[in-house]
């Protein structure tokens, strides 16, 4: 089983987003006992909050289920038990860094990377823009599911 955990500021808009989109991308192609699928914030200001209702309101639209789910702090046992940790931005990666104690096994990604960009995915708490944070979070998950069937036995 291959574990992702996906990782954002507070852990109640992009993580959240990403994590229902990969595990709906896994269920609608048979995969989900092949993945484990979480997510967790860099910084403690939402811990136990709910997902924010933008990102309810835009996985609704798209027809996806959306994680119930309370927002969590990424800590340094994370980077042992996941074998992928995926921020959202340059901000999100340093403190991952952070909380990990660095990157040895480089395990540690931003989600675009998997789509061929360095580009962030911008945070919908400030933009509120949740239409294009799905459109980037959508791309980058559908590249990374891409990428786990290249790389890994995955059966459908």
């Amino acid at each position: 089983m291959i574990k992702v955990l996906f990782i954002c500021t507070g852990n109640i808009c992009r993580s959240p987003m990403a994590e229902s989109v990969l595990k709906y991308l896994a269920a609608t192609q048979g995969l989900t006992t092949c993945l484990h699928i979480s997510s967790a914030a860099t910084s403690t200001e939402e811990i136990g909050n709910g997902v924010h209702y933008g990102t309810r309101s835009i996985l609704g639209k798209k027809g996806i289920p959306c994680v119930e789910h309370r927002a969590r702090q990424m800590t340094k046992r994370d980077y042992e038990e996941y074998d992928y940790l995926i921020g959202m931005d340059d901000a999100n990666i340093r403190n991952m860094m952070r909380i990990a104690g660095g990157d040895p096994k480089h395990k540690i990604h931003k989600l675009l990377e998997f789509a061929g960009s360095s580009r962030a995915i911008a945070d919908p708490w400030y933009t509120g823009d949740f239409d294009t944070t799905y459109a980037d979070v959508e791309e980058g998950c559908k590249a990374l599911l891409e990428f786990l069937q290249k790389n890994y036995d995955m059966e459908s």
